[in-house]
């Protein structure tokens, strides 16, 4: 007599299939989200372009408290007739990448989305939310305490010369630790990721705590512009901060931990 499969209780739900996609899919995938993304940078720039001058004025405006505070001249220099030009074009560009970045970051997960389970899908929002505010709160931090406070020590330490600052080489100080701040807060979203995968442990995080303190230490020596301990440690702060977050987060997410939850709450 043939055995007759026990139907699945209740409380037990079969396994999600796991989504498939082809490698001629995922380029075709891909080519469209890039697509998309860079016609919407384009319009973001060519709205932002009006506003170069008014957002240029914002990013100067560290420099200039700097050289007021010394009693210099407020003003800046270009070597180049061409330079002006392609700096607002630059400011352009980066401005609309920001204003797009919600669209662009929903591009970048809905190319992801297909290889997740509907369940893992929810973190959608979340991902969105958390990215944007933690580039900007890193931005932020960088904008008004981190790189101020480095010009002031710079431009009075050698407030013996005359400053003859271009306008292109105080955009790229600018931009790499403003928009280099932005990215170090994106530290939890890393570390959200590779612990959801399991690649990385809260354990393992707790136990390298030294060496991680060492790594971000020497990262905070390169990305600040001046050598003294002080602005070091302003820059390592919040970056010891995001770490002992991502520990946080690492716990949360991680399969092992979720996984613990669940028994936990079973039994109880």
């Amino acid at each position: 007599m043939p055995e007759i499969a026990a139907a699945p209780s209740s409380g037990e739900r079969e396994p999600e299939p796991m989504p498939t996609m082809g490698f001629l899919d995922h380029l075709q995938e891909l080519r469209d989200r890039v697509i998309r993304s860079i016609i919407a940078i384009a319009v973001g720039a060519v709205a932002c372009w009006g506003y170069r001058e008014r957002i240029y004025a914002v990013m100067q405006r560290p420099i200039m408290d700097a050289l007021k505070k010394n009693g210099l001249s407020e003003k800046l220099v270009y070597l180049n007739p061409t330079e002006p030009f392609n700096l607002y074009l630059k400011i352009a560009a980066l401005a609309g990448l920001f204003l797009t970045s919600p669209y662009v970051l929903y591009q970048v997960w809905m190319f992801i989305s297909p290889g997740l389970y509907r369940r893992e899908k929810r973190y959608v929002m979340p991902f969105m939310i958390s990215t944007i505010t933690l580039f900007t709160l890193g931005g932020y931090f960088g904008y008004k305490v981190a790189y101020p406070r480095a010009l002031e020590f710079l431009i009075d330490f050698s407030r013996q010369f005359q400053p003859m600052i271009t306008i292109g080489e105080y955009t790229q100080l600018f931009l790499s630790i403003v928009l280099g701040m932005g990215l170090i807060f994106e530290m939890p979203i890393l570390v959200f990721f590779l612990s959801f995968m399991g690649i990385l442990s809260p354990g393992f995080m707790l136990k390298h705590f030294r060496y991680a303190i060492l790594i971000i230490f020497i990262i905070a020596a390169i990305v600040t512009p001046t050598p003294d301990i002080f602005n070091m440690c302003v820059f390592a702060s919040p970056m010891l901060g995001l770490y002992a977050l991502s520990v946080g987060v690492a716990w949360l997410v991680h399969p092992k931990q979720r996984q613990a939850r669940k028994e936990k709450q079973a039994q109880s």
